[in-house]
């Protein structure tokens, strides 16, 4: 259990610091992959308690950091 937590922060950092160096998000590099590691956390416990999931542990890392990346900035952009 503990090798997959690792696993799955190292997956998050790279997702974040790979959105943020081609360009997909504009958020800086420390707060993309500190948003991919707090969803990636987030998704692993899920997992780890109820068992949702979409089958590998590293699938599940990449597909909550993505989806971190696209929630969390949005949520807390200001409206005009």
């Amino acid at each position: 259990m503990f090798p997959t937590l690792i696993g799955t922060v190292v997956i998050a950092g790279i997702v974040g610091y790979a959105s943020e160096k081609t360009g997909w998000t504009r958020n800086g590099v420390l707060p993309s992959i500190i948003i991919c590691v707090g969803g990636a956390f987030l998704f692993y416990f899920l997992r780890v308690m109820f068992g949702i999931g979409f089958g590998s542990p590293g699938l599940n890392a990449i597909v909550s950091s993505i989806g971190a990346l696209i929630i969390v900035p949005f949520h807390w952009r200001p409206r005009k």
